[in-house]
C-alpha cells in the first residue's frame, strides 16, 4: 500500500511518502505563513525522489486540525484534489491525535494543544497505551487559564505537548505534577502511522465527509492565485 501524507494544520508544514511502513520520501518545512509556497514544490521533490507517479498512491492521508485555518484549508485541499484525480483513499486525521501519538511518556496524562489564535488552543486529552495513545473525550477549544483549570481538577501526572510555548508565562507555574515536552508539532510520519492503522480497521469515510476542522470562523482568506497553476497537484 503506498501512501501519501500532507501535514499542514501548525506552523510545520510536511509532506511524506510510505511503501507499507517504510518511508520513502520525505521533506518539512517550519513557517506558519509558509504552507502555499511549500507544499506543491515539497509533493514534486518528494515524488522525484521516491520515482513515483501520483497514480501509484493508494492513499492520501491529511491532517484536517484543529490548527492554523489557511494551512488546514491549504492542505485539504489539495489532498481531495490529488485523492479524486488518482482515485486514492482518502484517509483524515486530526492533529492533536497526531501530536499525542508522538509523546513519550508510558504513564502520565498527554495533553495535546494546537494553536488556534485568538488567545485559544485546541486541547486533546489522552492516556498513553501499548502501541498507541486513547482519546479521552472530544477536542476542547479553551483559553490558556482555562487549560490551567482542566489540569488542576484532573490532578493526576500530566505531560504537555505540543503548541505549549504559546501559553502566556507562568500559566502553568506551581503545577508540580506537570511537565512540558515533546513534539512541538504533529508529523507526516505519524500522520501516516494513524492512516495506516484505520485503513487495516476499514474505517474509510466517504470522501465527502472529510472537511476542515476549524472549531471556529476563519482569521483570513486564502489568494488562491498563489498556487502554481501547472504540474499534477491541480
Amino acid at each position: 500500500m503506498k501512501m501519501l501524507a500532507i501535514e499542514t494544520a501548525t506552523a510545520a508544514s510536511a509532506v511524506a511518502l510510505a511503501d507499507g511502513e517504510e518511508l520513502v520520501a520525505s521533506a518539512l518545512r517550519v513557517d506558519r505563513r509558509g504552507h502555499i509556497g511549500f507544499l506543491v514544490p515539497a509533493l514534486e521533490l518528494c515524488f522525484a525522489q521516491a520515482g513515483w507517479e501520483p497514480g501509484d498512491v493508494d492513499v492520501v492521508a491529511v491532517d484536517v486540525g484543529p490548527g492554523l485555518f489557511s494551512g488546514i484549508r491549504v492542505g485539504v485541499a489539495t489532498a481531495q484534489a490529488v485523492a479524486g484525480a488518482v482515485g486514492a483513499q482518502l484517509v483524515p486525521v486530526t492533529s492533536v491525535d497526531v501530536i499525542a501519538l508522538r509523546a513519550a511518556t508510558g504513564h502520565r496524562k498527554i495533553w495535546s494543544i494546537v494553536d488556534a489564535r485568538r488567545g485559544e488552543i485546541a486541547v486533546g486529552i489522552y492516556q498513553a497505551v501499548p502501541g498507541g495513545v486513547v482519546r479521552e473525550g472530544s477536542t476542547e477549544l479553551c483559553s490558556p487559564d482555562q487549560l490551567r483549570a482542566m489540569i488542576e481538577e484532573e490532578a493526576s501526572q500530566s505531560l504537555v505537548v505540543g503548541d505549549w510555548a504559546v501559553l502566556p508565562d507562568g500559566v502553568l507555574h506551581g503545577l508540580h505534577a506537570v511537565k512540558t515536552g515533546r513534539p512541538r508539532y504533529p508529523s507526516a510520519t505519524a500522520v501516516l502511522e494513524i492512516a495506516r492503522g484505520r485503513v487495516q480497521r476499514g474505517e474509510l469515510p466517504h470522501p465527502d465527509e472529510v472537511r476542515p476542522r476549524y472549531m471556529r470562523e476563519p482569521d483570513v482568506t486564502i489568494n488562491w492565485t498563489d498556487f502554481r497553476s501547472e504540474g499534477p497537484w491541480q
